[in-house]
């Protein structure tokens, strides 16, 4: 395992709004979420992916669950990435056959 990459801690990653987004923008609709665990000394871990992909709806969050401040601070990210990744890739998302 390489340990010279940089990496987001989970809390934080959860925190800043995109645990939430990679559910509701792409594992929500597939069914799927992935989980983070809070343990009792206030650490936090991936803990698994939950599979809902029998349910018709896919998942949903509950009314009011989702946090509209996280929305904003992960598009924000998206949109300092867009003119780069677009000159690179054409798109934001990277095409499965390259650009």
């Amino acid at each position: 395992m390489t340990t010279d990459r940089p990496r987001i801690d989970i809390a934080e990653f959860r925190r800043l709004g995109y645990l939430q987004e990679l559910n509701r923008r792409f594992l929500h609709p597939c069914g799927l979420a992935l989980e983070v665990v809070i343990e009792e000394d206030g650490s936090e871990a991936f803990g698994g992916v939950w599979d809902y992909r029998d349910d018709p709806d896919g998942m949903l969050f509950a009314d009011g669950e989702i946090d509209r401040v996280k929305v904003a601070t992960v598009q924000a990210e998206i949109e300092k990435h867009r003119a780069v990744r677009e000159a690179e890739c054409g798109d934001v998302v990277q095409p499965p056959d390259g650009a």
